[in-house]
């Protein structure tokens, strides 16, 4: 089946887990792909394991600034964007009483903080319709 045949995606938090399973599937629906991630070394192996047709961006989701050349960058490799899927995020597990303020701000900017502005940021060239998914 080719559902995505042709479609321009975005996967932020592409480069390991449900990001880089979705960037598979995506691909083997005919979807053209673009996935960030903000470590280098995984960022190469998901490069080397999805191919070289697939767009690989280091991005770290809490940063607003790289979330806005983000938009850029993808705005100058698909000119328009039929859907994205905004996988990056980080989940910290402690006790109440260990949560301070850096820790508390960290997982706010990751999780929701650059995933609004990017949306923001994307507004230019989502396709009418597109499809965001936030995960």
């Amino acid at each position: 089946m080719n559902r995505l045949q042709g479609k321009r995606t975005l996967i932020t938090g592409g480069t390991t887990g449900i990001g880089l399973e979705t960037a598979k599937q995506f691909l083997a629906e005919g979807a053209r792909v673009a996935v960030t991630g903000r470590n280098p070394d995984t960022l190469a192996l998901a490069q080397q394991e999805l191919g070289k047709e697939v767009i690989v961006i280091q991005s770290d989701a809490g940063q607003v600034g790289e979330q806005k050349h983000l938009a850029g960058e993808i705005a100058k490799v698909f000119a328009q964007l039929d859907a994205v899927f905004l996988n990056a995020g980080i989940a910290i597990f402690q006790a109440l009483e260990a949560w301070d303020e850096t820790s508390f701000e960290q997982q706010i900017a990751v999780n929701f903080k650059g995933p609004f502005f990017l949306i923001q940021n994307l507004l230019p060239i989502l396709a009418n319709p597109a499809s965001i998914v936030l995960n």
